[in-house]
């Protein structure tokens, strides 16, 4: 793994044990910047008639805009808007209101979405965060303002991972699954606080080449999944020698 031998055991059980806030490589962090500008700039004039695409099925596919903005939080824990292609209902928490996604069980996700979010292709319009310097391609996730302000008060240092620009990609999110409970936020945060302290530019690159690996297995894999979805809800619906499939994104198996 990209950091786990730098982080060490108490780096990964104990968030505490880092000694020191801020970049290292302070001159790299601003040079990161202008050349991850341009690099979203050439990128997003190359997929803009992707997204567009993407945009016009989201429209055609389920009520609501094909886009949606939020808040979250940026540098120094100044709020932006972050935009992405719509994977849910539209106004899904009305009546919940900020939430995490559970996963794969989500209701509020649209048969389209769920692709999306496998490929990670809902993440695209973020280009336009970094061209207006919201964003970095490479970052710690950004997070909503209603959710962090409840991980600081569990977590002391959650704050410092704001020393940096979030991220389009980053270490933490290579490495691990999307948040759910706290104890998937403290292991998190160790990565991001690491990335905090060491970004560099081998990093990056290191970083920039596994979220290349892990975006061509998404893709491969729903692809995979969707070449057979006929047949999954074909077994769902049967009951075999008392053997049932329950109704999921995941071929989980449960008794009649």
């Amino acid at each position: 793994m990209l950091c786990e031998t730098a982080l060490g055991k108490e780096g990964l059980e104990g968030v505490e044990s880092f000694a020191d806030a801020g970049p290292r490589h302070r001159i790299y962090v601003v040079l990161k910047g202008v050349v991850e500008w341009i690099a979203a700039l050439i990128l997003l004039i190359l997929l803009s008639p992707i997204i567009g695409i993407l945009a016009l099925l989201v429209r055609c596919t389920s009520a609501g805009p094909a886009f949606y903005s939020q808040v979250r939080l940026g540098l120094n824990g100044v709020p932006y808007r972050i935009y992405k292609l719509r994977t849910m209902a539209h106004e899904c928490e009305k009546a919940t209101g900020a939430v995490w996604s559970p996963g794969a069980s989500d209701p509020r996700v649209t048969p389209l979405g769920r692709v999306l979010r496998d490929t990670h292709l809902d993440e695209l319009p973020q280009l336009w965060n970094v061209i207006k310097r919201d964003m970095c391609l490479i970052g710690p996730r950004p997070e909503r303002p209603e959710i962090a302000a409840n991980l600081e008060r569990a977590f002391s240092r959650y704050r410092e991972r704001l020393l940096v620009k979030p991220g389009v990609t980053g270490l933490a999110q290579v490495q691990l699954p999307p948040d759910v409970d706290l104890e998937s936020v403290r292991r998190k945060l160790a990565y991001d606080l690491h990335y905090v302290r060491e970004v560099n530019p081998i990093l990056d690159a290191r970083i920039l080449f596994a979220t290349f690996l892990k975006f061509a297995a998404s893709a491969f894999d729903a692809v995979g999944r969707g070449l057979v979805k006929s047949e999954k809800q074909i077994v769902e619906a049967q009951n075999y020698g008392g053997v049932k499939i329950a109704v999921s994104d995941s071929w989980h198996v449960g008794a009649a």
